[in-house]
């Protein structure tokens, strides 16, 4: 019995709100993998917010393809991973905003992207998916 998610199921918990982790090449040594805030829209690109001047930033500006792990961290254990090319545009104000409020909620969402709404550096990288792995040991 396969315990991996139908395409609706991954994408249905992809979009969910997790703490995901990002795996970037590096030549040094092993990947870079941090934890990171993402969003993502079943059928759509992963997008992450990051600064261009941060490790994550430097990284990226040097790599082809990156990859992200969301889990659950309770019975029944369930993650999703995707892995694939990636571009980077300008973060606007309303896409900082939007992710706050998805992990911290509206008051301390809007507190969080008004102290951080400098812009700088700031990048959203759209990873496309192109390699999925899934697991559900609810199915078990």
């Amino acid at each position: 019995m396969s315990l991996a998610m139908s395409k609706s199921a991954r994408e249905a918990f992809l979009a969910d709100v997790h703490v995901g982790i990002i795996a970037i090449p590096r030549t040094d040594g092993g990947p870079m993998a941090v934890p990171i805030w993402y969003d993502y829209e079943p059928g759509g690109d992963v997008r992450i917010i990051t600064n261009l001047g941060s490790r994550k930033g430097k990284l990226l500006q040097q790599a082809e393809r990156i990859s992200l792990v969301a889990q659950t961290e309770q019975l029944p254990y369930q993650y999703v991973s995707v892995e694939g090319p990636f571009r980077t545009t300008p973060t606007q104000p309303d896409e900082l905003l939007a992710m706050a409020i998805r992990y911290l909620g509206d008051k301390q969402g809007r507190a969080y992207a008004d102290a951080s709404s400098d812009g700088g550096d700031s990048v959203v990288v759209h990873l496309t998916p192109e390699r999925w792995l899934s697991v559900d040991y609810g199915q078990a």
